[in-house]
């Protein structure tokens, strides 16, 4: 019997890339063989960083991680989440929670995308109690008063909102 190469999907913003985005892709890692960050432009959301800036940021700051040869792409994605996910040969979409907040769009999103397409499972995964409380939006707000946001970025990241909000 031949094993089953499991796919994951890991969509989002990262407007910016945060501590908790790594720590979800990290664990991810432990589930799937393959993932795909799929970086969304989301037209309900006004971004600091264009597409391309944030697919670089988060290339960057994986490239710690991928030290070890894992498969992960990082790539655009545009229109549905479950045809995208579809074209991936994805087996799960991976979503990070931190706060019971999360949880009711997260579980309507779930519901949607398993009526577009049955195959594919929604993993939750909670983030780590020390990054609970971050948000890309969040980080923005309190880089851009002059706030220390250097717990919760990578150094790379960091100088990529520096060069935003000088």
């Amino acid at each position: 019997m031949r094993a089953m190469n499991k796919i994951g999907i890991y969509p989002g913003t990262f407007d910016p890339m945060t501590a908790g985005h790594m720590d979800i892709i990290k664990r991810s890692l432990r589930i799937v063989d393959n993932l795909v960050i799929a970086v969304a432009n989301n037209i309900n959301k006004d971004s600091l960083f264009n597409i391309q800036e944030r697919i670089n940021i988060i290339k960057s700051d994986i490239s710690t991680i991928n030290e070890l040869n894992l498969k992960i792409d990082v790539v655009e994605l545009s229109g549905l989440l479950t045809t995208f996910a579809k074209d991936q040969n994805a087996t799960c979409i991976i979503r990070g929670l931190r706060a019971v907040s999360d949880f009711e769009y997260e579980f309507q999103m779930t519901g949607m995308n398993y009526q577009l397409n049955p195959n594919i499972e929604t993993i939750f995964l909670m983030t780590s109690e020390k990054n609970s409380f971050i948000s890309s939006n969040f980080v923005k707000e309190v880089h851009k008063l002059g706030g220390d946001v250097s717990n919760f970025v990578s150094k790379n990241t960091l100088e990529q909102l520096n060069k935003k909000n000088s």
